[in-house]
Order: C-alpha cells, then structure tokens, then sequence
C-alpha cells in the first residue's frame, strides 16, 4: 500500500515538518498574511437595526 505525502496547503510541494502544514517559511508567512489581513473572514449578515428579538420568536412559535 503506498502512502501519500502531505502537501503544502499554499503551493502543494511536500509538507515539511517544522513548517508543518506548509513546506516552507516564506508558504507560512504568506497564510498568516492572509489571516491578519481578512481574507480568511466568514461574511456575516447582520440583521435591520429594527429587528426585534422577541418578535422573531413569537413569529416562529406562531408558524409551528
């Protein structure tokens, strides 16, 4: 049975261990860049300002 190679998860060459999931220094700075920069947010929809807790329940309660 042979057994794959983990690969870097920026450019797919072989993982390294110390650089671990990534293959090198430079592959690691560039996700971390990414982290603080946003890239890896989840959007988020915020609810109308106008929204209302306590009407969103009743309104479920009374559709059940």
């Amino acid at each position: 049975m042979s057994q794959s190679k983990a690969k870097c998860t920026n450019c797919s060459k072989p993982m390294v261990a110390e650089y671990r999931p990534f293959c090198s220094k430079r592959c690691a700075d560039v996700d971390l860049n990414r982290w603080l920069g946003g890239h890896y947010a989840i959007p988020a929809v915020e609810p109308p300002d106008e929204w209302d807790m306590a009407a969103a329940q009743s309104e479920s309660e009374t559709k059940h």
